[in-house]
């Protein structure tokens, strides 16, 4: 019978550690993209539709409402997503889960700022970093909080 040499993370190949150490960010990072975009999506096309409008967008308690705390919660969402499925041994290591959970929160600021170059305020700006770092550090409290739970 053919020795296999074990899990990917068990040291029997030559660079299997590494791959699996790859492998194992890039399945959290595919699952926090996946959500933020599910959620992203259905925030602005049932939630945006339904509450929010020209009136209500003008004062900052209205546009704290309508658009930063939901996208607060989609990042702490992705964010979260991606911790609980970055998986076990990778995730004891801190440097790579932490690696695993902020990675999609700071792709999308980074997306959204290139988007909004020429056109966002400087509240704008300001929130759209705000809403990111309080989602990010949500999303990892919960994780982490359930990693007790174990």
């Amino acid at each position: 019978m053919r020795e296999t040499g074990g899990p990917p993370w068990s040291g029997g190949a030559p660079g299997a550690a590494e791959r699996g150490r790859f492998f194992a960010l890039t399945r959290a990072w595919a699952a926090g993209l996946i959500v933020l975009f599910i959620s992203e999506y259905v925030q602005v096309t049932y939630y945006y539709e339904t509450f929010a409008d020209i009136e209500r967008l003008e004062s900052f308690g209205g546009r704290l409402l309508l658009v930063h705390l939901p996208n607060a919660v989609c990042v702490a969402l992705a964010a979260w997503i991606a911790g609980r499925l970055h998986r076990e041994p990778f995730r004891d290591s801190l440097p790579r889960h932490l690696a695993a959970v902020f990675a999609v929160p700071l792709f999308a600021e980074v997306v959204t700022i290139v988007m909004h170059w020429g056109r966002a305020s400087l509240e704008g700006f300001l929130m759209s970093c705000v809403v990111v770092v309080v989602g990010a550090v949500t999303g990892y409290a919960v994780d982490r909080l359930q990693e007790g739970e174990r």
